[in-house]
């Protein structure tokens, strides 16, 4: 450690200089069980990372305002599909899907791709493979299609057409499926540059009873799950031609009268921008409800509905201590659910007991993600 004489009076005095600061970059573990990502949503930045355990957060992955967030399978990779411009909000537009690694959250690659739709809290705009080894983006420029996106080559493949049809889900050893607005699943054998395009028949009408776009897909049981306005619960079972079962009502799976249409009827409707989450484990549903009438499927939710999907019945209802608008749930052993609302405080419940482990405010008023979730 370096010395300096100070002379003060007659005395001299020993003054230690200060040692230089070394700077130094914390590395990130792999996304764990039961971390949780928030979208920051309108006005917060990046995607943020927290430790549902501690509360604590872990870092941030860079997403501009409307971006989507994806995570690869094996844990080395976070994806983010977005649309960035050279002067902020204005000048040269790129769209691209940008790859973040893990451990060090470092850009590892942008790979450029045609015009992509701008929305936001929808995250199954934007889906991995389950190999890893493709992404899929919505894209609305100007009509409806799917950018095909080689994720281990690092490149565009394809742009796919997809009149009347969105929300995305992964369908292995084929390609992916999406819902459409004439009540079908579309589903796109992709083949390279080439694809095929099949339509089931209708399961459900757009315009009398919707199904929230925010559906939850289980990669163990290759089933994507669907949740409609009224309360209606579909399961489809993906492959070349998905099969959709037979819906139940969540409603009458608690043991009230089930949603219905018609105008000014008051009961318990699922509500939200993430209205539901799926633990794979279990096959538990958690799903956001509220007192409302139909169409009020963008109300926060008051309680926490928990649904044993095999049985059909409602195990549990919990009272939230104040709205929340999305909702997610580690695929742990011992599931945490993870919250937020419209202001952007985030909350973690433990469903062992169901208390309140943190609260976090400022963290992100956006769609959650965790790992493991596809």
């Amino acid at each position: 450690m370096g010395c300096a004489l100070l002379v003060t009076g007659t005395t001299l005095w020993a003054q230690s200089a200060p040692e230089p600061e070394t700077s130094d970059v914390v590395k990130m573990e792999p996304p764990k069980p039961d971390w949780f990502f928030v979208d920051g949503g309108w006005n917060m930045p990046g995607t943020s990372i927290f430790d549902g355990g501690t509360g604590k957060m872990k870092g941030m992955v860079e997403t501009r305002r409307l971006a989507d967030f994806a995570m690869d399978p094996s844990g080395k990779y976070y994806y983010v599909s977005e649309t960035i411009w050279s002067k902020g909000d204005r000048g040269t537009r790129q769209d691209m899907v940008s790859i973040y690694d893990t451990v060090d959250l470092k850009l590892q690659a942008e790979i450029a791709i045609p015009g992509r739709i701008l929305i936001g809290s929808r995250k199954n705009n934007f889906i991995v493979s389950g190999d890893g080894k493709f992404a899929y983006i919505y894209n609305f420029n100007p009509t409806s299609l799917v950018n095909v996106v080689d994720l281990s080559r690092r490149k565009f493949v394809a742009e796919i057409e997809l009149p009347g049809c969105a929300s995305l889900m992964p369908n292995p050893g084929v390609g992916f499926s999406a819902l459409c607005s004439d009540g079908t699943i579309a589903t796109v054998a992709v083949n390279g540059t080439k694809s095929a395009i099949t339509h089931g028949d209708p399961f459900f009408s757009a315009t009398d009873d919707p199904i929230f776009d925010n559906f939850t897909y289980d990669k163990a049981k290759n089933q994507t799950i669907f949740l409609s306005y009224t309360g209606l619960i579909y399961t489809a079972t993906m492959g070349p031609s998905p099969t959709v079962s037979k819906p139940f009502s969540i409603q009458a799976a608690a043991g009230i009268r089930p949603g219905e249409t018609k105008p000014l009827e008051l009961n318990w409707y699922p509500g939200g921008r993430q209205p539901m989450a799926l633990h794979r484990p279990s096959g538990h549903l958690f799903v956001l409800m509220h007192m409302g009438e139909y169409w009020s499927h963008k109300a926060s939710g008051s309680e926490v509905w928990e649904i044993d999907l095999g049985a059909q019945k409602v195990v549990k209802r919990h009272v939230l201590e104040e709205p929340m608008n999305n909702i997610e749930v580690s695929q742990s052993a011992k599931p945490l659910l993870f919250l937020n609302g419209e202001e952007g405080t985030a909350v973690v419940i433990d469903t062992a007991n169901w208390e309140q482990k943190h609260k976090i405010e400022q963290a992100g008023a956006g769609t959650i993600t965790v790992a493991g979730a596809s």
